[in-house]
């Protein structure tokens, strides 16, 4: 999830923990614990880009990161404050709560999270996108009333818990959202005499109204939508050649192993202009155009000293306006 949530995540769990002893402390170590695991995105800074993608959620969001830094993250806190009331071993507690519950949330999105580590295998979800409002928005508002009321008030209890009850709610909803749109997908295919391999659903950004689902065929990935609203069942499918042919003998190249591996091999590959693009087809495309061939997730594919090398493209953000119109009026239902 976002940085933002996982913020209010770990200061409602910190309040949980410590906040009856140490007041606005605990959501404050809560969510500052809350939003470490998320540091290994600085790997980017010291890695390529496909290096940096594999390693992301891997051993900071697992649950030896969780038991090994928390004694360490605890120990460093109780001794800045030099305070009796809060012992090593609470504060040890409160860091690896925070911390072991920021990966639990990231595994109900699309990245997935290798809780598991070294296993190499990460669980996701798919039910939820990385930003939800309707999941964050209200969980901060009761944060918020929690922390104007009084340390150990019963009010202060009271809407923190309100805020992870209403959170964990909606996140089961999703989970609901998820099994009904997965039989319209499945039922759409079969209505259609689609043979399929695979299939893997999850909602579009900011909602939980409009899904899409990404199908695997023998030849191709088809991508659809469904909304909650639409009015009939009748899933418009697109057709994406998986084109694995255009890498030729640099199909068994390391970096396209792992590329594939990468992206659970839900990937396409596309010439233009006389240039290799793979394309990760976990994440959708970037706009809801009838048109749009952009993927969220692509790689140049060069060719050094016979060796392929992959370099991340850009995200180019231009016409944001445009795609969030387009999907405000599609979670609206089709016509």
């Amino acid at each position: 999830m976002d940085s933002l949530t996982q913020i209010v995540l770990g200061a409602a769990v910190g309040e949980v923990v410590l906040g009856k002893k140490i007041g606005n402390k605990a959501m404050l170590w809560g969510a500052i614990a809350g939003t470490i695991p998320d540091l290994d995105v600085l790997n980017k800074i010291f890695f390529d880009s496909v290096t940096s993608n594999e390693m992301h959620r891997g051993f900071s969001h697992s649950i030896i990161f969780s038991i090994l830094l928390a004694p360490i993250f605890g120990w460093i806190v109780f001794r800045f404050y030099k305070s009796k009331k809060a012992t090593w071993i609470e504060w040890t507690k409160l860091m690896f709560w925070c911390l072991f519950t920021h990966p639990l949330l990231d595994m109900h999105t699309s990245w997935g999270t290798q809780l598991l580590w070294p296993l190499d295998y990460k669980f996701s979800y798919n039910n939820i996108f990385v930003i939800d409002p309707l999941y964050t928005v209200p969980f901060l508002t009761f944060l918020i009333f929690a922390m104007l009321q009084k340390r150990g008030s019963v009010k202060r209890k009271r809407f923190n818990k309100m805020g992870l009850y209403v959170s964990s709610v909606y996140m089961l909803l999703t989970i609901m959202f998820k099994g009904i749109t997965y039989f319209v997908f499945r039922n759409s295919l079969e209505d259609q005499r689609i043979e399929y391999v695979a299939m893997e659903t999850k909602p579009t950004p900011l909602n939980s109204i409009l899904w899409t689902a990404n199908v695997e065929t023998k030849e191709s990935f088809l991508i659809g939508y469904y909304s909650l609203l639409d009015k009939d069942k009748i899933v418009k499918w697109r057709r994406f050649p998986k084109n694995h042919e255009l890498l030729g003998s640099y199909k068994s190249d390391p970096i396209i192993k792992r590329l594939a591996r990468l992206s659970r091999n839900w990937y396409t590959i596309d010439k233009r202009d006389g240039q290799l693009f793979l394309n990760d087809l976990r994440f959708g495309l970037m706009g809801l155009a009838s048109d749009e061939n952009r993927f969220v997730f692509a790689y140049k594919l060069s060719i050094v000293d016979e060796k392929v090398i992959a370099e991340e493209t850009k995200k180019n953000i231009k016409g944001a306006t445009v795609l969030f119109s387009a999907l405000y009026n599609r979670i609206l239902g089709n016509k």
